[in-house]
């Protein structure tokens, strides 16, 4: 089940918001498509990123991907533990797994993402 507490993308990432500033990861539904990733790639803290531009790329065992950004903003942190144990996107990717928290560039850019009721409808009509 997908937190409610969360924001979601159709690119399977998603968004936790604390005030001005947006956590980001992917979805348990994108780590479990990936199967077991072994590395991550992610920003340097100081650097921009995009709305809809690629970030960061997660390697599994069966695929490379990139990791989109939700919102625009500026990397305040990134979660170092993942680039020694990038295994960790598959044991808690809503938790531990988190990727990078950036300064928000407009908060007005989360209206455009989903809720979990509508990640949970997006993720059932893609399988048909």
């Amino acid at each position: 089940m997908n937190p409610a507490n969360l924001k979601y993308t159709k690119e399977h990432e998603w968004v936790r918001v604390e005030g001005n500033k947006a956590v980001i990861g992917i979805t348990d539904h994108a780590q479990h498509a990936l199967g077991d990733v072994v590395f991550v790639e992610l920003p340097q803290a100081g650097d921009s990123i995009e709305e809809g531009k690629p970030f960061g790329v997660v390697e599994s065992v069966k695929a490379v991907s990139d990791i989109y950004a939700p919102v625009s903003g500026t990397v305040t942190a990134i979660n170092e533990a993942l680039l020694d144990s990038p295994e960790t996107v598959n044991k808690d990717a809503f938790g531990e797994a988190w990727m990078v928290e950036v300064e928000l560039a407009d908060p007005a850019q989360l209206e455009g993402l989903m809720d979990a009721a509508g990640y949970e409808a997006f993720l059932q009509e893609e399988e048909h």
